[in-house]
């Protein structure tokens, strides 16, 4: 079954041990990069989880491909838990409550929340993923991906989008592109086993039409 709420922001399962006090933002970028210390690359991952910000993406998506299965789950946690910080607690709570609606099929209401989030941080692309998501819901297929567009102007990293754009496509028959965006989303995260899934049961409606259409 396809993962049609790719794009959600639901956090990897593994959660993050509790990041230790006395680490600093230095500490944790220099212990990223310790290829013979699970442990200290594990800590550094908890720790920008808790404390990290969108400039530290690039390292934390370099953990995506990591040698350590923790780790990688890790990253993958750590980056939608910074991508979900605005840098103003009253947007956050405001993208709560969105996620909250969403939960509870308040659909209408959730695409309302979000926006007024966008209206207040236009610059917090988590906003304008989580509207995505929503209009994804109501089918409303255009205005998801005119909102996937500003996710991306605003975090290339967003592995979430590039997955929702595959979604997208394919509930609008345009297999190939489809394929396109999910490829994308695997290079930027490839432990999204989900994804290669979609990308074969496109490619096997894609390859049906072809035969179909020769």
């Amino acid at each position: 079954m396809l993962a049609a709420l790719a794009f959600v922001g639901a956090v990897a399962s593994l959660a993050a041990p509790p990041a230790r006090a006395e680490m600093t933002r230095e500490a944790a970028m220099a212990d990223l990069d310790k290829k013979d210390d699970v442990v200290a690359r594990r800590d550094a991952v908890a720790w920008l989880a808790e404390h990290g910000a969108m400039p530290d993406v690039p390292r934390l998506a370099e953990r995506l491909r990591d040698a350590d299965a923790g780790v990688r789950a890790l990253a993958e946690a750590a980056l939608w838990e910074v991508w979900g910080r605005s840098g103003d607690e009253a947007v956050d709570q405001l993208l709560r409550i969105g996620i909250a609606q969403m939960g509870e099929r308040d659909i209408a209401g959730a695409v309302e929340t979000f926006s007024d989030v966008i209206a207040r941080r236009p610059d917090f692309a988590e906003g304008w993923n989580k509207r995505a998501t929503v209009y994804f819901m109501l089918g409303q297929y255009e205005k998801s991906l005119a909102d996937c567009d500003e996710v991306m102007k605003r975090n290339p990293y967003h592995f979430g989008a590039l997955a929702g754009y595959g979604q997208i496509y394919f509930q609008m028959k345009e297999y190939d592109k489809a394929i396109e965006y999910w490829k994308r989303a695997l290079k930027v995260n490839p432990n999204m086993v989900g994804v290669e899934g979609n990308i074969e049961i496109a490619e096997k409606l894609l390859a049906e039409r072809r035969k179909r259409s020769a």
